[in-house]
């Protein structure tokens, strides 16, 4: 006979929006709602505090568009970054893993993804017409296009060169110091500062 138990409609729930994650599948899902469940209450209200925040706190800053809660945000708005140097990365993300090489002192453009065609990403579902607008806007001496070393990635760059060029900065590729097929944010310190270093002219 098969058993006809469910988990209570609350607990299932938080498993099926927990499952949405990703890289979490129901089983750890499961654990994940679980330990919940058997944690202290103040715990349970700190997660769902900051669910809450992470919604209501934050925003696209509006020169680079990274993630914030500042407008402008604290990369754009300090006095010791070199202001004509511009590092495009695609996602936030990536700004964490540059950052901590402690090599690059310039501003950030995040774009947001990489134009995907099979995928329906074009350059107008990025941000780059505010990249372009920009770059035209304050000419910067140097633009370093940081984006992934992947086929969406070098397809993006080329776009963004060519787009680019025009404007007269010099626009750099980073090194191949990073793995074809990889992210930068899983790319560690070393890897990540020597292909800042060995960057070269975009051609």
């Amino acid at each position: 006979m098969i058993s006809q138990y469910r988990l209570p409609p609350s607990i299932q729930n938080l498993i099926d929006e927990l499952s949405k994650l990703p890289g979490i599948g129901p089983k750890t899902a499961a654990r994940l709602t679980f330990h919940l469940l058997r944690a202290p209450e103040i715990r349970s209200n700190q997660l769902a505090s900051a669910l809450t925040d992470i919604k209501l706190k934050t925003r696209f800053c509006r020169i680079c568009f990274n993630i914030t809660e500042e407008d402008p945000c604290p990369l754009c708005s300090a006095n010791g970054r070199d202001h004509g140097s511009i590092c495009v990365v695609s996602d936030p993300l990536d700004i964490v893993a540059l950052e901590r090489t402690g090599d690059f002192k310039g501003l950030y453009h995040v774009l947001h993804g990489e134009i995907s065609p099979i995928n329906g990403v074009g350059p107008e579902h990025l941000k780059i017409e505010a990249l372009h607008a920009r770059v035209q806007a304050t000419p910067p001496h140097e633009v370093i296009l940081a984006t992934n070393p992947t086929m969406e990635g070098e397809t993006t760059a080329l776009y963004l060169a060519k787009l680019l060029q025009p404007c007269g900065a010099r626009i750099t590729r980073i090194a191949r110091g990073l793995p074809v097929g990889g992210d930068l944010e899983y790319a560690d310190e070393v890897t990540l500062s020597s292909a800042l270093s060995n960057r070269r002219d975009f051609s």
